[in-house]
């Protein structure tokens, strides 16, 4: 609770201190505007016209539903990922045999690309949402369980055995040892698998779904609509960007003030 209410405090604070980050998305949308100067409207709209599109997009019902069911999906496959990415990482870094077990595996799953997932999934699952869901976390789960994987085999013995010879209790250990050695592992491999799961939870809807961003994706494609296939594309990136440095960003900051 007090780690919440400190975040909240120093809020203003943390959007200060990313004025170089907004700096360099102005940077980027002059280019976007150079760009439509050069190629035109249907090939590039300029960064208004997909603003435009973008507040009619707002204004429209159906697409709320539709951004809503994709955040949903994405959420969903995203913690099935992330809890069990976790405990298996951290039980395989454990056990040495689980771990050497683990990795040809871990490498088969990142070898085969989403897209081959998908129409396994849509052949096993047909259309709907647990072909959405079960891409999301079949293409997640091998970042988090290397993370986990790689944080809880690198704990320093050495640092365990102090501790102990000094006589510390679990939890004391737990909070000045094991817990922010561990998410300096696992933090990064949770935001891979975030980015992760909005690419591929798109992706699947425009494939096999006929509801969420991805199918109006879709849609927009075939009426070669560019401002409104920009409008969401912008929609997906301005999603995550809230998601990570609105709500992670700061959360990582406070829980690694301890390097400080």
């Amino acid at each position: 609770m007090k780690t919440l209410l400190k975040i909240i405090r120093d809020f203003p604070w943390f959007l200060w201190s990313g004025w170089g980050s907004i700096a360099s998305i102005f940077l980027f949308l002059a280019f976007w505007d150079f760009g439509n100067q050069i190629y035109g409207d249907l090939v590039l709209p300029s960064p208004k016209e997909v603003a435009i599109a973008m507040g009619t997009l707002f204004g429209d019902e159906s697409f709320l539903s539709d951004l809503t069911l994709t955040i949903h999906r994405g959420l969903l496959g995203f913690g099935v990922s992330l809890a069990i990415g976790t405990v298996l990482g951290l039980v395989a870094g454990y056990f040495i045999t689980a771990s050497v077990m683990s990795r040809p595996i871990v490498t088969i799953l990142v070898g085969i690309p989403p897209i081959a997932w998908i129409v396994l999934a849509m052949i096993w699952f047909g259309f709907g949402d647990m072909t959405v869901m079960f891409t999301v976390v079949v293409a997640s789960f091998p970042i988090v369980f290397v993370g986990a994987l790689q944080g809880s085999r690198t704990l320093e013995g050495d640092l365990k055995e102090m501790m102990d010879s000094f006589g510390l209790s679990f939890w004391q250990k737990t909070k000045d040892l094991y817990f922010p050695h561990l998410f300096s592992y696992l933090f990064p491999s949770w935001v891979s698998a975030l980015g992760m799961s909005w690419k591929i939870v798109i992706m699947a809807e425009l494939l096999s779904a006929n509801d969420g961003i991805g199918a109006s994706l879709a849609v927009a494609r075939s009426h070669l609509d560019t401002p409104t296939a920009l409008a969401l594309v912008s929609t997906m990136i301005g999603v995550l960007l809230v998601v990570e440095y609105i709500i992670l960003e700061p959360i990582k900051k406070e829980v690694e003030s301890w390097r400080n």
